[in-house]
């Protein structure tokens, strides 16, 4: 059965959750849908990760992350490196993003990890 996820070209995820269980959960669904997945827990981390040039289609952030700098922060930095990269903001507290970047898309938690690799796919360059 096809959820959706697969395509020629995998998606490339930069996912920055900094509550472990939930990260792992969604990490996994992504990989086993044939995602690649680089994982941040921080604003730090995640901004890191694209300074170093690794290949990143989408953003998928927690909004409430630890650190200095929160995930529609780290968004607003990450379009600034990568123009083109898609923002998927997630939060169990907010109904929505304050000044969200545009074009991005915003799930509430819980999520379906499902739903979520859809979202992914329907974001990501084909």
């Amino acid at each position: 059965m096809s959820t959706g996820c697969h395509r020629s070209r995998p998606p490339r995820v930069l996912l920055v959750e900094d509550e472990i269980l939930i990260s792992m959960m969604i990490e996994d669904a992504m990989v086993e849908h044939g995602f690649e997945v680089y994982t941040a827990t921080n604003a730090g981390d995640a901004l890191q990760v694209l300074a170093d040039g690794t290949p990143v289609d989408v953003l998928f952030t927690d909004i409430n992350i630890e650190g200095e700098v929160d995930g529609n922060a780290l968004a607003h930095r990450a379009r600034e490196m990568r123009p083109e990269l898609a923002v998927l903001y997630a939060s169990g507290t907010l109904r929505g993003v304050p000044d969200p970047v545009p074009g991005s898309t915003f799930v509430p938690k819980p999520y379906a990890p499902r739903d979520v690799c859809a979202m992914v796919a329907s974001l990501a360059p084909a």
